[in-house]
């Protein structure tokens, strides 16, 4: 029976293995397959537990009932078959690397195989009818262990990528192991310092689709055949053709799958992943309609209005300002720029880069410092009692994307010198707009993606000093924005691109056209 069953099992795999992938497969086969990351651990669980109470059995000579054994293996012996099938069927969804996937299935058909002998020898049904049975025993079990194994970093290397164990080894063991030097993460990046010198691919491009694309399109994992993770995989496209049209952003299917409703099956990134925010969208847009080049500042391209905020959103600004220079927030002439401030306590700025915050000066031979969180992004209301330490000093402060909520802000507002606020993606509310009426030279604040509405914008409408305000994606109505241009007529309030500009966006450009490259301005 045993015998029967096992080449039964063999020949099922084999059937499949012989079977052409269809191009698109079922819907009930991708149900199924789905279930895979789900049934796959019932098998680690059960022959880690059996291979633990062997080795407990022989090393302190306990006494584990044989038939407690023998059902655990049974049921790992189970689910792993159910794993290699629901695996196989997820297989047919296509993405994956061939080389890593064929070793990846048979090592999973090896531990279901495994685990059925190790089951059999070891059951009281089977195993006097196995004339070698008791030395089949413990090589079986420590074969599908060792499968396990070698299926289980297989499968994270297709799921996550080949060097997903090894990405944060540490030297001096990565030197010592001959593992390559780890590649900079989005994490290593620096803030752009200069926005019209970054290289519009490499520092502006590449980062937005390592967050949000190449997860499922690199080496190891290649949707439709699909990869972004270099300029000579994005040109070659995917299995359809080319998925960038340069110049044309209309016939570009890289873009036009963002903007789908993010219902639709050919939506990407897919629903519940990370999706592409605005900016973002408008980053790329911008990229493709200038010829999507690959070697080029953004200097040297055209910059149209829909696209300065986005960009200007980038960089970290700079204290002396010319031909070339990113003003993200308020012109430089103000006078907390110029003026002499007391040398920082080295302590206190020790305390603050130990929460993870960037401290940097703005220029040489002066104490004027910006603060950000870019590398930060726990950081919190509790650690925001450190800010005040540092009270003259501090004139730039970029807290967006973090922990931060209105009790942060009764901190800043002891910043006395503070020019520009960063606090987009974050817990503030019209609640903690109060506190910073108290900032007599703030310039700049970008409040995207809060909660404020209305009510908040009442209580800058005091501030005299405000020349640039961010508000997309906020609960703020164009009659609130109204009100506060009344109440500050030379304030600049940004809206953000909303579906209108989007579309005008992505209409195509014409090619062959080239423009006068335009700096990027605030």
């Amino acid at each position: 029976m045993l015998t029967r069953f096992l080449n039964l099992t063999v020949s099922m795999h084999t059937f499949m293995l012989l079977q052409a992938a269809p191009a698109q497969p079922s819907d009930w086969v991708l149900f199924f397959g789905h279930f895979h990351p789900l049934i796959v651990h019932l098998p680690i669980g059960f022959l880690l537990i059996a291979g633990l109470l062997e080795i407990d059995r022989l090393t302190r000579r306990q006494s584990v009932n044989a038939h407690t054994i023998t059902l655990i293996l049974f049921w790992a012996a189970v689910s792993a078959t159910l794993a290699s099938i629901f695996g196989y069927l997820l297989s047919l969804g296509g993405g994956y690397e061939e080389e890593t996937l064929n070793n990846h299935m048979w090592q999973g058909i090896g531990v279901a195989v495994f685990s059925w002998i190790a089951w059999a020898v070891k059951s009281e049904r089977f195993r006097h009818k196995i004339r070698i049975g008791s030395l089949l025993y413990y090589p079986a079990l420590a074969v599908s262990l060792v499968c396990l194994l070698a299926a289980g970093h297989l499968g994270g290397s297709l799921t996550h990528g080949s060097d997903y164990l090894t990405q944060y080894t540490p030297e001096p063991f990565r030197t010592l192991a001959g593992i390559p030097p780890r590649e900079e993460t989005i994490e290593d990046i620096k803030p752009i310092t200069d926005v019209n010198q970054a290289l519009v691919y490499e520092q502006i491009v590449h980062p937005i689709l390592k967050t949000r694309c190449i997860q499922c399109h690199n080496p190891s994992k290649s949707k439709a055949d699909l990869r972004l993770d270099t300029p000579a995989m994005i040109r070659k496209g995917s299995e359809d053709g080319p998925v960038i049209v340069a110049g044309n952003t209309a016939q570009s299917k890289m873009l036009k799958v963002c903007l789908l409703p993010e219902e639709d099956d050919h939506h990407m990134p897919p629903k519940g992943k990370p999706q592409l925010t605005e900016n973002q969208v408008a980053l790329l847009t911008w990229w493709i309609s200038q010829g999507a080049p690959f070697d080029k500042k953004v200097a040297e391209l055209k910059v149209t209005d829909p696209v300065k905020p986005a960009l200007a959103a980038l960089g970290t600004g700079s204290a002396e300002t010319g031909a070339g220079t990113v003003a993200s927030g308020p012109a430089p002439e103000s006078p907390v720029l110029t003026m002499k401030l007391p040398v920082p306590d080295p302590k206190a700025v020790e305390e603050l880069k130990k929460t993870g915050l960037l401290v940097l000066p703005l220029a040489k031979e002066q104490n004027q410092l910006e603060v950000s969180a870019v590398n930060a992004r726990s950081f919190g209301d509790a650690q925001a009692a450190l800010l005040p330490k540092l009270s003259n000093q501090i004139v730039w402060l970029k807290l967006g994307d973090t922990e931060v909520s209105d009790a942060t802000l009764a901190q800043v507002a002891r910043l006395k010198n503070l020019q520009k606020l960063h606090l987009e993606q974050t817990k503030v509310t019209d609640g903690g707009l109060k506190n910073l009426k108290a900032l007599p030279y703030l310039e700049y604040l970008n409040l995207y993606g809060t909660e404020v509405t209305d009510t908040g914008l009442k209580e800058l409408a005091g501030m005299k000093a405000l020349k640039t305000v961010y508000l997309w994606q906020t609960k703020v109505t164009e009659t609130g924005v109204a009100d506060l241009k009344k109440a500050l007529p030379g304030l600049e309030v940004n809206m953000g691109l909303g579906e209108l500009s989007i579309a005008e966006f992505t209409k195509a450009a014409p090619t062959g056209t080239e423009a006068e490259p335009e700096k990027v301005k605030k």
